[in-house]
């Protein structure tokens, strides 16, 4: 995976016949493009969208945000109490106990800071899926594991979806960013994705061509980096670790770095298939120190063959229960 990985930047930079260069001049390339380059880490304890506990807040009093973060390090301390496998996630975990500018939620429109309704086709199949849930030995909810296929792209090793990718979840909240004339590449370090973004003014491929993390298109905009991704694959999952969009998803994202340590970005969702609104997500990007390790997801893994096999158990064990009475 390692060798891959390395494989698809460095064929990138032999076929251009460059590599990135050192900064020049006020934030800029060589070239004359705004310089992104680095590696930046969105982590925040800022969640997706505001919790109820707090509707109607979009920001905190100084006050209310150190008690709210003093609450999120209380319950960290409360589920790690109850573990007795080794895991725990203080170590697991990339977390940080610090909102953005004490906003309680990363959502910035809709402005109360929840996503837009899904729409009756969406919600029937969020319903469907919920109701396809499963409930283990202690009563907690368990997704299907009938088959590979009912554990989502991100488990398989295969993708978070757009704008997933870019959401900080729970670990590995990594970016690096390199530029040559003409492209902007994004690799980053959950999943292991390079996405490679043309910004030579050439169109989008073809509309039958769909792509995991679809095909990205970017322009500039002053400072501003504006990065327009379609032909997305359909993922219908939205949770913390995947959050994808239908095949007529549209992501508008844009990269605007404010000093030498921080970036603004904020990307723009439109899936009128899915929600029955835009939304817009505000993340703030911090300037981190290298290197960036490699995230081998199947080197060694054993989580899906153990998360099938544990399900085949359990059918078993309950199919000899049944028997016995």
């Amino acid at each position: 995976m390692r060798h891959r990985l390395v494989a698809v930047v460095i064929t990138f930079f032999a076929v251009g016949a460059l590599a990135p260069v050192p900064v020049t001049g006020q934030g800029r390339t060589p070239w004359g493009d705004p310089d992104l380059q680095g590696i930046w880490n969105n982590v925040t304890a800022t969640p997706l969208e505001t919790p109820e506990a707090l509707e109607g807040k979009a920001v905190l009093s100084d006050e209310e945000a150190a008690e709210y973060e003093q609450q999120l390090a209380d319950r960290l301390v409360e589920v790690e109490s109850r573990q007795h496998t080794g895991y725990a996630p203080s170590i697991w975990f990339e977390t940080s106990g610090s909102l953005i500018a004490n906003r309680t939620a990363l959502v910035v429109d809709p402005a109360n800071g929840k996503l837009p309704p899904l729409t009756p086709d969406a919600q029937r199949i969020a319903d469907a899926r919920e109701a396809a849930r499963r409930f283990n030995a202690v009563g907690e909810p368990m997704t299907p594991a009938d088959g590979p296929e009912d554990r989502g792209p991100y488990e398989r090793c295969i993708t978070r979806g757009l704008p997933g990718s870019m959401l900080p979840g729970f670990y590995n909240h990594n970016y690096q960013i390199l530029q040559t004339p003409g492209y902007v590449v994004i690799l980053v370090e959950m999943i292991h994705d390079a996405r490679i973004i043309p910004v030579d003014g050439r169109p989008h491929v073809d509309a039958g061509i769909r792509q995991w993390l679809g095909n990205s298109r970017g322009r500039w905009d002053g400072d501003t980096l504006v990065v327009e991704t379609t032909n997305l694959s359909p993922i219908d999952q939205r949770n913390v670790a995947v959050f994808g969009t239908s095949t007529e998803g549209r992501v508008v994202e844009r990269f605007t770095r404010l000093d030498d340590d921080t970036m603004d970005y904020q990307f723009t969702v439109e899936d009128p298939p899915t929600f029955t609104r835009p939304w817009t997500a505000s993340i703030p990007m911090t300037k981190v120190e290298g290197p960036l390790y490699e995230y081998a997801c199947h080197e060694g893994n054993y989580g899906l063959p153990n998360i099938l096999a544990g399900h085949r158990r359990e059918e078993a064990e309950a199919e000899a229960k049944t028997a016995a009475r």
